[in-house]
């Protein structure tokens, strides 16, 4: 079943479910969190340049690839990956195919993956932690410092385009035009780490750390369900879900960390009007 049409309908589904987490993650109207984020812009600094730094680095994503064709290295490490692994993704994606399950998992893949970073930083900024705003952005950026110099030095090839891993690349099925529209925003041999695979667990990981339960079982669900997806539509190779998940390890603990030593450092982060002489006190404490 075709879900996609153009990126155009992936970029409204994304949106509409981007609404939809903000409301269940949170529980107040999505009108009022983007009040507060509007005031959070305009009134915090720090708040500002942590938003402006996590835009920069994804920024940066897109120019790798500019700078990757440019490099035009010739190595290769995706044989190496093969000899190790041998038919593990085809035997894993014979298994399970099932139409339904495409449908699903590919959603998630392409959808839920980017609503689910926007909806975090919203939910904690109407929850007013802005130590978790400030976690979630120190860890997303560290994924892509990590992961890029490998996409530029160690490129793998995604599983379906390597013959000898006789892989079927089941994302064509749900959106028949994914490799002119959506390739160009993910490189074919950027594949080691799995950058769906940390990225959605350092999510879940510091979802569970905020102590929204709710927000945390979505996100730890959603985080499975991705991961199971870059195996299912023949994308990434076990190597690259490992790496991926010793990524998103490393990236949630050093992101909540610098979190908590600049929120001590500096508790202040809103600014009220009207009450400028009055003392401010961290978000997270209120």
């Amino acid at each position: 079943m075709v879900l996609f049409q153009s990126m155009t309908t992936v970029s409204w589904l994304t949106a509409a479910a981007f609404i939809l987490l903000m409301w269940f993650g949170s529980m107040k109207n999505p009108i009022t969190i983007a009040g507060i984020f509007i005031r959070q812009l305009f009134t915090s600094r720090t708040y500002l340049f942590h938003i402006l730094a996590l835009v920069a680095i994804l920024v940066l994503n897109n120019v790798e690839l500019k700078i990757e064709n440019a490099m035009n290295l010739q190595w290769d490490f995706t044989p190496f990956i093969h000899q190790i692994e041998g038919n593990f993704v085809h035997h894993f994606q014979q298994w399970f195919r099932n139409d339904w399950v495409t449908t699903i998992v590919g959603f998630f893949y392409v959808v839920i993956f980017q609503a689910l970073l926007l909806s975090s930083l919203s939910i904690y900024t109407a929850e007013k932690k802005n130590q978790m705003v400030y976690a979630t952005v120190y860890a997303v950026m560290i994924n892509y410092i990590i992961a890029i110099p490998f996409y530029l030095f160690f490129p793998v090839n995604e599983v379906w385009s390597y013959a000898p891993a006789q892989v079927q690349f089941l994302m064509l099925d749900i959106f028949p035009n994914f490799e002119q529209q959506y390739r160009a925003l993910s490189g074919l041999n950027n594949c080691f780490p799995s950058l769906h695979t940390s990225v959605s667990v350092t999510l879940a990981i510091l979802a569970i750390r905020s102590g929204n339960k709710r927000w945390a079982i979505f996100s730890t669900i959603s985080a499975v369900i991705i991961v199971f997806s870059i195996f299912y539509l023949g994308i990434h190779w076990l190597t690259d879900m490992i790496g991926g998940l010793v990524l998103a390890g490393t990236a949630s603990t050093l992101g909540y960390w610098l979190a908590h030593r600049n929120t001590l450092r500096s508790p202040s982060t809103l600014s009220v009007p009207g009450r400028e002489g009055v003392p401010k006190q961290p978000l997270d404490q209120r």
